[in-house]
């Protein structure tokens, strides 16, 4: 009887890894390194929102990471290692909590106004999100993605697999929220204020 009970477990396991697989967006923009390309990650989310806002904006917030947890409610603590505050820029190190986990994050790709990436290691998680930013007619079109290697990334998914996308498209939302008021705190188009 425990035999039969390991083939199901595992027959169950091998379809949820092909979910995985098939759900993949080929269409992706993102610039993946090998290691984190979704066709090789056990987790894969990708979500997407159009805003009125230009995309300076929407960049100014999605960069100014020390503001992240006073409108996104799944980050805090957000701390720089290496690079200067408020904003993140190329090659920036910050720690960070999300999802209850503490990481330590590098700026791996960093286009001004159009992309954004970085990698998050913690506990049981190794990640890399990546942000394109895209005008529109209308604004801005931004698109979010992440890619999760690790025991507890597969845990959480297996347990709650809409989380990540769910958190990801209120962040987009909130994005979008902050944006269309204007500027972040201290920013004048475009520019820090007093500068």
């Amino acid at each position: 009887m425990w035999r039969r009970c390991l083939q199901r477990s595992e027959m169950c396991v091998a379809f949820l890894q092909a979910c995985h697989v098939t759900n993949r967006n080929d269409d992706s923009v993102v610039r993946w390194p090998a290691h984190y390309a979704p066709a090789t990650a056990p987790v894969y989310v990708r979500n997407e929102l159009d805003m009125e806002a230009a995309p300076d904006v929407v960049w100014a917030w999605l960069i100014r990471a020390q503001l992240w947890p006073t409108w996104y409610s799944n980050s805090s603590r957000v701390v720089f290692i290496e690079g200067p505050s408020p904003d993140l820029t190329a090659h920036t190190r910050f720690r960070w909590k999300t999802f209850g986990i503490s990481l330590e994050s590098r700026v791996r790709e960093f286009l001004p106004c159009e992309r954004i990436a970085w990698d998050a290691r913690g506990l049981g998680v190794d990640a890399y999100h990546a942000w394109v930013i895209s005008s529109t007619s209308r604004g801005s079109h931004v698109i979010t993605e992440e890619t999760q290697h690790g025991w507890l990334a597969r845990l959480g998914d297996f347990l709650m697999p809409r989380r990540m996308g769910k958190y990801h498209q209120l962040w987009l939302e909130q994005l979008r929220e902050h944006s269309t008021r204007g500027w972040p705190p201290g920013v004048v188009q475009g520019r820090e204020s007093g500068k």
